[in-house]
């Protein structure tokens, strides 16, 4: 009935209001108003439960720091690492070595690897410095062919890597195991990355914190009680404490952006189909999933992330530029601080309004006003839960797990019977929500809005132009306190809505000794400007700080 009351009002305002169009966006601002309220009045409700479950899961913590980094060579970032590989000066099975007895040092702290597969991984690397001493290609060609030869790599287990798990932290009887490479992971391969294990994810990467019931909750490596963020979170631990170098990610929601923020290091959401987005668990038949979703790069130097890239990077998917030498003076910089006096998100926190402010002052960046950004929240929610065919706990599974339904997932789970999370069970009555009760009028018209905003942006940017945005409005809080922060992440989603390259850069530590990040967003096809930028904050802030050991 609210849905046919409000379709009404849409149209009478089309047909008989003077100066509709104006009447007609006055009535979804205020209906985009009531939504964000009922949203943040939900949101602190949730509070009221979710900050004490946060503190008494923070109190059963203990207080550790992890150990020293001792190894010098995990202090060596790809690029050079790459190219000491392919000259002999360092032998890839004494990295891979390194990397693993990392792995294995920080591991019982962090909880961040599902399957590791050290065996292999050092039997590829062994073959690799054969290749090397033999000489049969040159440095050059190595170079050309197989950028990262050598290098240790590690990806988010909801990739598909042949032969390790790929269940996407959900709990099945039987464990899904990848039956071939995902198209990334393929490309990785061929560029000669040697991987060492999957890291862990969120059930079904639905949350922005990594835990599930398969593996368990991640934890920062700065400090064990808070979180890392997710759903990259397992490689996000892994490369902050050292015991991986650069990792592959995904990023749906922010999913690269805020685990890297929270914990001092880069985080790269790539210009949509430059990677592959198939190869993925959970997977989509949505046609405008590679907009919406893609593949993305984690690094712990700037001076990686195109290094990465050029690996991960599909070569039938769009073409980008990271070869591109480019001048920091060509470019023109751009900035919000917020999201605007309208935004309902909370509010930035000093020392990272601070970080921000310093930034914008060392490009000496323009302030801009887009206004569409009010639309940012509605947008982005309503284009992830229109998805079609989109895998969650609730539809017909590849492996034939019997569908279940959201009345009786919702009753095991307030019975504490089901083997699904919160995230995992809520999205079905969700989309459900979205799917039937919202009006066609207002889904349109936040199409509308989503089209509008891209074209502000793309006229903004252009192909020489950056923005400078805020990843989140916090540095890393205490583990579970997203559920009631989770309208806050509009910040980064609205990217993936709009389909825009962005990486969230480590520009220092804040008051609690706890990473601050930016995030830097640029035009479809303009990756190589964000790596610039990122190479420049890293040279000024000095990037990547090692956790406290």
């Amino acid at each position: 009935m609210l849905s046919y009351a409000y379709a009404a009002v849409d149209l009478l305002l089309r047909v008989f209001c003077k100066g509709g169009g104006i009447v007609r966006l006055e009535f979804h601002k205020n209906m985009s108003w009531a939504i964000r309220r009922l949203l943040r009045g939900v949101m602190h409700v949730f509070s009221w439960f979710v900050i004490p479950y946060s503190y008494l899961i923070s109190v059963r913590i203990r207080s550790r720091k992890l150990p020293p980094i001792e190894n010098p060579l995990l202090r060596i970032p790809a690029v050079t690492l790459a190219a000491k590989i392919r000259t002999g000066q360092i032998k890839s099975e004494e990295v891979v070595i390194a990397y693993i007895e990392r792995c294995r040092q920080v591991n019982p702290f962090l909880n961040a690897i599902v399957q590791d597969r050290f065996e292999q991984a050092l039997a590829e690397a062994r073959r690799i410095d054969v290749e090397v001493a033999k000489g049969s290609r040159s440095e050059e060609q190595m170079m050309a062919e197989t950028p990262i030869l050598g290098v240790p790599v590690t990806i988010k287990e909801s990739l598909a890597v042949k032969g390790m798990s790929n269940t996407g932290g959900r709990k099945l009887k039987n464990r899904r195991i990848a039956e071939q490479d995902s198209p990334v992971v393929e490309q990785i391969r061929k560029n000669g990355g040697v991987i060492l294990l999957v890291s862990n994810t969120p059930e079904l990467c639905l949350c922005w914190e990594t835990y599930n019931k398969c593996t368990g909750l991640t934890k920062n490596p700065y400090n064990l009680k808070r979180t890392v963020g997710g759903s990259s979170g397992g490689e996000a631990a892994l490369i902050s404490s050292a015991a991986s170098l650069i990792g592959v990610t995904t990023d749906i929601a922010g999913s690269s952006r805020l685990p890297a923020a929270f914990v001092g290091v880069f985080g790269h959401k790539p210009s949509p189909f430059s990677v592959s987005p198939y190869g993925h668990n959970p997977s989509c038949e949505d046609e405008s999933w590679g907009n919406f979703f893609t593949p993305g790069a984690m690094c712990r130097y700037a001076e990686d992330l195109p290094l990465l890239l050029k690996a991960m990077h599909d070569p039938s998917g769009a073409p980008l530029s990271l070869d591109t030498v480019v001048n920091l003076t060509d470019i023109n910089y751009y900035y919000m601080e917020n999201d605007g006096p309208t935004g309902l998100t909370e509010p930035i926190e000093p020392d990272i309004q601070a970080a921000i402010s310093n930034v914008v002052n060392h490009f000496n960046a323009e302030k801009v006003q887009l206004k569409r950004l009010i639309w940012a929240l509605d947008i982005s929610i309503c284009k992830m839960l229109r998805m079609k065919n989109i895998e969650t706990i609730y539809t017909q599974q590849r492996d034939g797990q019997p569908r279940t339904t959201v009345a009786k997932e919702m009753l095991k789970y307030f019975c504490g019977c089901s083997d699904s999370d919160l995230p995992s069970v809520v999205i079905g009555p969700m989309q459900h929500i979205v799917q039937n009760y919202i009006p066609s009028s207002r889904l349109s018209f936040l199409d509308e809005q989503t089209e509008l905003l891209r074209k502000d942006f793309i006229e903004l940017l252009g192909t020489t132009g950056v923005f400078i945005y805020p990843v989140f409005p916090n540095t890393a809080h205490r583990h579970f306190e997203i559920f009631h922060k989770l309208v806050d992440t509009s910040y980064m989603m609205v990217f993936n809505t709009l389909g825009f390259p962005a990486a969230s850069c480590m520009v220092g530590l804040d008051r609690n000794k706890l990473p601050i990040g930016v995030q830097i967003v640029a035009s479809p096809g303009q990756d190589h400007l964000i790596f610039a930028v990122a190479q420049e904050l890293e040279r000024k802030y000095g990037g990547w700080v090692p956790p406290p050991s």
